[in-house]
């Protein structure tokens, strides 16, 4: 799930801390770690960069099909 790999990834880091990096607010950080928001891709892209990951290895499951996306929420 998701919101599992991006609550890992951010380990000890603050919600704070990872969406200054991310230029994004920590409510916004917050709501796509939930899965209640998607992030664009640029936004996505970058999320995916800070953790060193792909966009695939974070908002795919395995089999490569959609596991988070959702356009009605894409931000």
């Amino acid at each position: 799930m998701v919101r599992h790999k991006l609550i890992d990834c951010r380990g000890n880091k603050t919600r704070q801390d990872v969406s200054e990096a991310l230029e994004i607010t920590p409510q916004m950080l917050g709501a796509i770690e939930r899965g209640d928001r998607t992030p664009s891709l640029k936004l996505a892209k970058r999320i995916a960069d800070y953790y060193k990951l792909s966009v695939d290895e974070i908002f795919f499951n395995q089999n490569g099909h959609d596991s988070f996306l959702d356009k009605e929420k894409i931000i």
